[in-house]
């Protein structure tokens, strides 16, 4: 009895210890070159787009990450041949852009919104019916912002609370969707990327006209697939695809994920003496919010070897230790870096002066509402340096820095920043640290390089 007591209480702190990750500070700059892995957007909408064609597609350097694996599991659910050739390497051959089969089960879009809105509007058109879940965090994320405008073209898709919330149920439609003209209410690629993709197969045009332009990643691959988009100013119509008119390219290469390079470029420019290389660095002008932030507050960056790749632009980016200046920003540049925003707040503890945010809303329906928890966890570590409000926050630079525990609200991007916070300030233990297998699995792998 006290011999299986002891086990358990091994086990039970072997359990905690698992649960957090220590960051200490950094013992010298950080200098190296970094190899940034595949953009989560790109990965996403490649195997989701290559899932609607008829011949098989080559996809390289693919980000094998929780959230893009959920899309997989969703296209091979129904009928999607995916094979992978390694982690970062597969093949997606689909059955055509009307072949598409019912699934034998719920789908299970884990905690993945990209997969789940972007799919919203895959399956809205289909003729047969589709239910999905997700974890506890996707269940608490808002479903109407897209579930309306699907509605609106003839969609039918009921959910819990009040149709807002997982799970949520596809019934064929009664007839043919028809395309609409949607003047979104906020700039998101999700709601965009959901009703363009019903479009596709809707009776007519369909337009989204947005606040601000939103990541456009859908739009450019979606022509690289033969599709018929317009784009005008904050407005872009898609083209129902005609018989033939779906064509898959051979290949795709996924460009670096800008995002995951974010935490790097902070970490390069706060942590002194160093200098970094990221190679293959998606630069998407709808994504580069966070170097034009970084440039403004005096960061050290420079953006060489430009090129294209699958109809992105890519590059590589230098970054060295910088002197910080605090800036404001807000709505118009938000759908730029909304999701770099809680690293954006590290580098602002480190800048001369206030850093104002407003226009960050949006921020309060992620994976966690993030105002709150920057405001929150972030504050832990430097005490008396936020002032959260409704739509953001203000920030005083140059704060006093103590070392703390934290949570990362099970929010990967939450945790990626507080680890670079704590290793440029007094050392952090971050609970929950896992959360990073959503995006970037070896993020703390490549963070003790240094």
């Amino acid at each position: 009895m006290q011999q299986a007591a002891i086990v358990y209480g091994i086990w039970k702190v072997s359990k905690l210890m698992a649960e957090m990750k220590t960051i200490e500070p950094a013992r010298r700059g950080w200098r190296g070159t970094i190899d940034i892995p595949g953009d989560k957007s790109i990965s996403h909408r490649s195997v989701m787009f290559a899932g609607l064609g008829d011949t098989p597609v080559h996809i390289r350097n693919f980000l094998h990450a929780a959230d893009c694996l959920s899309t997989v599991g969703v296209m091979r659910a129904l009928g999607v041949n995916v094979e992978f050739l390694n982690e970062n390497e597969l093949i997606v051959t689909g059955r055509g852009f009307h072949g598409l089969t019912e699934p034998l089960s719920v789908l299970d879009a884990g905690n993945s919104g990209t997969t789940l809105r972007l799919m919203m509007g895959l399956l809205a058109p289909q003729s047969f019916l589709s239910v999905f879940s997700g974890d506890v965090s996707l269940t608490r994320r808002p479903m109407g912002r897209v579930l309306l405008p699907l509605s609106k073209m003839g969609a039918c898709i009921y959910g819990r609370n009040n149709n807002n919330n997982l799970p949520l149920t596809i019934i064929p439609a009664r007839e043919m969707l028809h395309g609409i003209h949607y003047n979104s209410p906020v700039a998101s690629a999700q709601v965009k990327s959901a009703i363009l993709l019903a479009g596709l197969y809707a009776g007519a045009p369909t337009t989204v006209t947005e606040p601000y332009t939103s990541r456009d990643h859908t739009e450019q691959m979606l022509a690289g697939f033969g599709v018929h988009l317009e784009r005008t100013g904050a407005s872009v119509t898609v083209f129902p695809v005609a018989e033939g008119g779906y064509r898959a390219p051979v290949e795709i290469t996924v460009p670096g994920d800008i995002s995951s390079a974010a935490y790097f470029l902070v970490a390069g420019s706060i942590i002194a003496d160093s200098r970094l290389l990221l190679r293959n660095v998606g630069i998407n002008p709808t994504r580069t919010g966070i170097l034009d932030v970084l440039m403004e507050m005096g960061a050290h960056i420079i953006v060489h070897n430009e090129h294209t790749s699958g109809g992105e632009r890519v590059a590589d980016i230098t970054v060295e230790t910088a002197a910080l200046r605090g800036v404001s920003f807000g709505a118009e540049i938000m759908p730029r870096l909304i999701d770099e925003m809680p690293i954006i707040a590290v580098a602002a503890l480190f800048a001369e002066g206030d850093t104002v945010i407003t226009g960050a809303g949006e921020l309060r329906v992620k994976e966690t509402d993030r105002l709150h928890a920057i405001a929150t966890e972030v504050q832990k570590l430097a005490p008396g340096s936020i002032e959260e409000r409704e739509d953001g926050l203000v920030i005083h630079g140059q704060a006093k820095m103590q070392r703390a525990q934290v949570s990362s609200c099970g929010d990967h991007r939450m945790a990626m920043s507080l680890a670079v916070l704590g290793a440029a300030a007094k050392g952090v233990i971050i609970e929950k640290p896992d959360s990073v297998n959503i995006s970037y699995p070896t993020f703390f792998s490549e963070m003790e390089r240094f």
